[in-house]
């Protein structure tokens, strides 16, 4: 069987998102965050709220170039495949969950279940069994009225504020399903923005980059394809806007205005990234992501060890006891810059660092794929 074809610019998307993820995931002290590396409060979208999205949308952009082997078939293979690999993103979602395995830390009756792997996971299988099975024309229906039906669903089930923190369906739900204890408690209640029901229009995300991804594969005029995007990209922003006036872009509850604003936008930036490689053919200085663009869910698995691990270790600080994330923090980067530059320059460190890690292993050829 045949590796798939790689896509240079499908290569630096992910690159470019896995660098955003690794910045906004790691500031010095989540005191001190510039506004644009936040995560809008509820309703809104900053540009961090771009990043799962954009990962998502290389999943599905990837995903029809990665199928090609399968001929369209959904073969006994395809769903050993897909399977196999939906079963281990989840897995290593839950590791970093359970991780580091100290008995104490085990306490099964507030572990968190779902989590951004276990969403890749779940989006990555029900969208492998759909573009196996659908022309593209009915991937593209398909998509709208799951769409559509999320929103009503919401809009019933929410009660008298269908689109709130504390009312709406997604919430109750995993409350049924899952269980207070195991939901995420970060937005001040238990809340989980993975929950189960808002993974089905994270699916949609997907199904978007494939489209594109349709659009890449069949090219044979760069230039028109580029337009083609744009005007696609476009569109789904204009749609996606109209539609968050009547239901709100929100990224936790991924509501389908969401879906479609910040999908058009991917498929902007993707159709730049397109036109900068294939037609411009700047390769050179995209090089630094496309090193980030390998490994990137081996990455993300590594990047939430290690911050679990420096969270843990304890370092005495003017007769105080603080993690090694903050002594780093307070005794290397505050002097350099400050509080809020600090807590920046922190998570560039990272990134510097976690590039390097990167780069050994492609000129490795090591290449961990889940």
């Amino acid at each position: 069987m045949s590796k798939p074809r790689r896509i240079l610019s499908i290569d630096i998307f992910r690159g470019l998102t896995i660098a955003m993820m690794i910045i906004v995931n790691n500031p010095g002290s989540w005191a001190f965050v510039y506004a644009p590396l936040r995560h809008a409060k509820w309703h809104g979208c900053t540009p961090t709220d771009l990043v799962f999205p954009f990962f998502l949308f290389i999943v599905g952009a990837a995903m029809r170039f990665a199928f090609v082997r399968w001929h369209s078939f959904a073969s006994k293979d395809f769903y050993k495949h897909v399977f196999f690999r939906t079963l281990s993103i989840f897995l290593a979602g839950t590791f970093i969950h359970a991780f580091p395995f100290i008995q104490q830390d085990w306490d099964w009756s507030s572990f968190r279940i779902m989590g951004v792997l276990q969403r890749i996971a779940l989006a990555y299988g029900i969208a492998a069994i759909m573009v196996i099975h659908l022309d593209l024309k009915k991937i593209f229906i398909s998509a709208l009225g799951i769409l559509i039906a999320y929103w009503g669903i919401l809009w019933i089930g929410g009660g008298e504020d269908p689109y709130s923190l504390e009312h709406n369906l997604i919430r109750k739900i995993d409350i049924f399903l899952l269980g207070e204890s195991h939901l995420y408690g970060g937005t001040g209640i238990q809340f989980d923005p993975e929950g189960l029901l808002s993974t089905i229009p994270s699916v949609v995300t997907v199904l978007i980059g494939y489209l594109v991804g349709s659009m890449l594969h069949t090219t044979k005029d760069f230039l028109d394809n580029v337009k083609r995007m744009s005007t696609f990209g476009i569109g789904l922003i204009i749609v996606g806007m109209i539609w968050g006036l009547l239901f709100p872009i929100n990224k936790q509850l991924w509501t389908s205005s969401y879906v479609l604003f910040t999908g058009g936008i991917a498929t902007l930036f993707l159709s730049a990234l397109c036109y900068m490689i294939d037609i411009k053919k700047w390769k050179k200085p995209l090089w630094v992501f496309q090193i980030f663009g390998t490994n990137s869910i081996f990455l993300f698995v590594l990047s939430g060890l290690w911050t679990k691990i420096i969270l843990r270790l304890r370092f005495d600080l003017e007769g105080q006891s603080i993690s090694g994330y903050g002594y780093l923090y307070k005794t290397l980067f505050v002097p350099i810059g400050g509080d809020m530059f600090g807590s920046f320059l922190f998570a560039f460190a990272h990134l510097v660092g976690f590039w390097l890690v990167l780069l050994w292993l492609y000129r490795k050829k090591i290449f961990i794929n889940l």
